[in-house]
């Protein structure tokens, strides 16, 4: 078999969903290179329009405790706060596998709305063990579009 054979395979098996977050990772990668206002600005650019193409992302959950709701699991950063994780494909997951438990598909534009939203949140951090990008609530609005 050729490689492009075996990369058209593995796609196959990928979730539809996730199939262009390499584009995410790859922005947050030459962000992480080089940090500046127009990396910055073409990274959310790249999240924008995954998100406008009905992209998807792994969230953490946390089992039920009493009542029968999943929570999001979020983190605690040193400053307190407390961060939504979630992940742009089941590598990055992978990486920090002791800490995940239970993960489903979330669309992203729901999600980023539900952060905006969410109160106990700074916002999320989207793959927090590599290719980190910690989108507060005011990133999360001008990739929603609701930039003032």
């Amino acid at each position: 078999m050729d490689e492009k054979y075996m990369k058209e395979n593995d796609k196959n098996k990928m979730d539809q969903g996730l199939l262009g977050n390499d584009r995410i990772e790859a922005a947050i990668a030459g962000l992480q290179k080089e940090v500046s206002q127009e990396h910055l600005a073409h990274t959310l650019t790249v999240i924008r329009q995954r998100m406008r193409d009905g992209g998807q992302l792994i969230i953490a959950v946390e089992p039920p405790a009493g009542d029968t709701t999943l929570k999001i699991q979020a983190v605690q950063t040193d400053d307190g706060n407390s961060w939504w994780t979630v992940f742009t494909g089941f590598d990055e997951e992978l990486k920090g596998s002791g800490s995940v438990k239970s993960t489903f598909l979330a669309d992203m534009h729901q999600l980023f709305c539900e952060a905006v939203k969410t109160e106990s949140i700074m916002g999320i951090i989207v793959n927090p063990w590599n290719r980190t990008l910690m989108l507060d609530k005011s990133l999360l609005q001008i990739i929603l579009g609701n930039e003032q």
